[in-house]
């Protein structure tokens, strides 16, 4: 029988696997043995905690990231069919703004059965509890790093958020939450609502939607998100 290759979800944060990832998950991980991952160190963590039983030398580890080359990839598709395969990434749903959709790709041009699995999606969850509009929203991903062009980035979002009544939803590196959120803050309309979700599922989760006035306030009054994993949900209404 063909080997598949099964996407495999994560937790958000360091929580143990079983509190975040349905019995199906767990009871498939101890069955695969040949894992695509994005860091080999969590990874190894992670597959441990979550019921390889085995000695973790045992299973074949290839690592895609941000990194890693498309023809190295192509190369690591040639394995696929052979064997049930497993594609985790650091946090969350694979193939999710993830190097590992590549993979994906690749799998289906051999005729590779794909087989997502359920876990947490920091962008769904984030949506859910924004209570902005779950109807119509766009992820955007990244906005460029260069502030002028983040801020006009921003400005494209905002007058399309309102045109067509549609959330945004964008991520960032950690480490610059509170740049993004200082440009969101300046570029905005006052009456754009935006939605902060950060640390999703985590014990120190924040999920707070505020009009951009109010965030305008908050962070005078010292409000900062830090380098937490973060997904920022923006709604503009007509001018």
């Amino acid at each position: 029988m063909k080997g598949k290759l099964y996407l495999i979800p994560t937790p958000l944060g360091d929580l143990d696997p079983s509190s975040v990832l349905p019995a199906p998950v767990l009871e498939r991980i101890p069955q695969i043995r040949c894992w695509f991952v994005e860091e080999l160190r969590t990874a190894r963590r992670f597959l441990s905690a979550a019921g390889w039983k085995g000695r973790i030398e045992e299973l074949s580890l290839y690592e895609i990231n941000e990194h890693t080359p498309r023809e190295q990839i192509e190369g690591y598709a040639r394995l696929l069919g052979e064997e049930d395969a497993g594609l985790i990434s650091e946090a969350g749903l694979p193939a999710v703004a993830d190097p590992g959709a590549l993979l994906v790709e690749l799998a289906h041009g051999k005729g590779v059965d794909v087989v997502p699995h359920i876990g947490p999606s920091s962008l769904m969850l984030a949506l859910m509890a924004s209570g902005l509009n779950g109807q119509c929203f766009a992820f955007t991903g990244y906005l460029p790093v260069k502030a002028p062009a983040r801020r006009e980035a921003i400005l494209t979002l905002e007058r399309t958020s309102a045109r067509l009544h549609q959330s945004q939803l964008i991520i960032e590196t950690p480490y610059r939450n509170d740049t993004l959120l200082a440009d969101l803050l300046d570029a905005c309309r006052p009456d754009t609502r935006l939605c902060i979700a950060a640390d999703i599922t985590c014990p120190d989760e924040l999920i707070r939607t505020r009009c951009i006035a109010d965030w305008r306030q908050a962070v005078k009054q010292g409000f900062t998100i830090g380098k937490r994993p973060c997904v920022f949900v923006l709604l503009s209404c007509p001018a």
